[in-house]
């Protein structure tokens, strides 16, 4: 694939398949792997590491913090770290996240109680946009401070705290917001007390889980997360497993297909991230978890799919935590269904790499699809039998790698002819995504940017 930027050209539906494949490897987990690794004591060993542009971000950032970190060879790295409270940086040095919010928010928290920084934090055009001020009010409240005052987007200066304390925090939806109190609260003194009531994903606590003098998590009703500050983190050696969200866009495409099977191989199913699995099973999808394994505190499978004749959607406000980022999918794959289909509870879709909502209706409006929306809801009234003949999907300047991915599946299932530029963006999430969809027969040209 080209290294700079171009578009994606397809014209022809896919044709029937039955393949086995693996997916990208993970990406919040292998962000939060460089990150913990770099804070924790001794030499940190991560195997089948995603390397997609978001992590590669990550460990420039790293780097520039002082952090030392090897790559063995693809996908293996080692992280040589010097513990809580060790990055260092000249004054007012520029941190660029690029386009991922994960290393935003969390290198965020572990600075915001970092001795000595004082730093410039931005991203690409993309996360400049999205709101900052969940992470500086919460920040703020281990008294970090964040310049210009009352601004909430990037670029900021983060000044961290001089004499950081554990706070109490109610986490809301956000894992990002969540893991970033967690990383400030281990090197602030005494104790952070997190509240969860709505359970998000959980892969920090997961991979922090054998420093039991540093945090102690209490499940029930209301998760309760007890992080106790100047405690020496272990060093990690995990390998990271498939990305349930980038296999997603590859389940829709063989359930909507016809005759069509794909087994995905060594994917984690990690209760918090499945929501969109359990969506499409509820609706009549033909999904099967086989082969599960418990794999460095996470759940492995093999995902089996089977082309299925599926049902409208109907997705509660309850499945937003577990499936936000495969939204887009959905609303893919409800255009494609027979009668209407409802998503409730999605406003917070509006500050994600781009607006998801707003973006996916002008992508169905393009091919024929009726949309209705409300504040925090979306009708979408699908139709299996749409007429192809003279439309076209044109995707422009959206630098959001969902909605580019979920404009091809589109166009792979109905034949659609769509111009999808900026398509080098996939690459922050999924840089093997058109290779697994030539793979599975899809056919598509690739046209450089003049």
């Amino acid at each position: 694939m080209p290294n700079g930027g171009y578009s994606l050209l397809l014209e022809k539906r896919i044709k029937e398949f039955n393949k086995i494949t693996n997916v990208d490897s993970d990406k919040s987990i292998s962000i939060r792997s460089f990150i913990i690794g770099s804070i924790s004591q001794g030499v940190s060993k991560v195997k089948n590491v995603l390397e997609s542009q978001d992590v590669f971000s990550t460990i420039n950032c790293l780097r520039k913090l002082g952090s030392k970190i090897k790559k063995i060879r693809q996908g293996q790295y080692e992280i040589y770290g010097k513990g809580l409270g060790s990055f260092r940086c000249r004054k007012n040095m520029i941190l660029d996240f690029g386009n991922s919010g994960t290393a935003a928010r969390l290198i965020t928290g572990a600075l915001s109680t970092n001795p000595n920084i004082q730093v410039k934090i931005k991203g690409d055009k993309s996360l400049n946009r999205r709101s900052m001020l969940k992470i500086v009010r919460a920040m703020e409240g281990f008294g970090a401070e964040f310049l210009p005052k009352n601004k909430f987007r990037f670029p900021l200066t983060l000044i961290s705290s001089e004499m950081p304390v554990g706070i109490k925090y109610n986490a809301g939806i956000s894992a990002q917001i969540k893991s970033a109190v967690i990383l400030a609260g281990l090197f602030s003194y005494g104790k952070t007390i997190i509240f969860e009531k709505i359970k998000s994903r959980n892969h920090t606590e997961k991979m922090l889980k054998h420093n039991i003098n540093a945090i102690k998590i209490k499940k029930g009703k209301q998760n309760y997360i007890e992080v106790t500050g100047k405690e020496n983190l272990k060093a990690i050696n995990i390998s990271v497993p498939g990305d349930p969200s980038s296999a997603a866009f590859f389940v829709a495409l063989c359930l909507l297909n016809n005759n069509s099977k794909l087994i995905i191989k060594k994917t984690h199913i990690n209760p918090t991230r499945i929501g969109f699995y359990k969506v499409l099973q509820k609706h009549g999808a033909k999904i099967n978890f086989r082969n599960i394994k418990e794999q460095y505190n996470e759940k492995i499978s093999d995902i089996h799919i089977y082309s299925s004749k599926i049902k409208p959607l109907k997705v509660g406000r309850e499945f937003f935590v577990s499936c936000q980022d495969e939204f887009p999918i959905m609303f893919a794959i409800a255009s494609l269904l027979r009668g209407t289909s409802s998503f409730k509870g999605i406003e917070d879709l509006k500050n994600k790499e781009s607006n998801r909502i707003k973006e996916m209706q002008k992508i169905l409006t393009q091919i024929g699809v009726k949309t209705r929306t409300t504040k925090d809801e979306m009708k979408i009234y699908g139709n299996p039998n749409l007429n192809t003949c003279g439309k076209k999907i044109g995707v422009l300047g959206v630098l959001d790698h969902r909605i580019l991915m979920s404009s091809a599946i589109i166009s792979l299932l109905t034949g659609i002819k769509a111009d999808i530029k900026n398509f080098e963006t996939v690459r922050t999430s999924s840089p093997n995504f058109l290779k697994i969809i030539k793979f599975l027969g899809g056919k598509f040209e690739i046209k450089k940017a003049s």
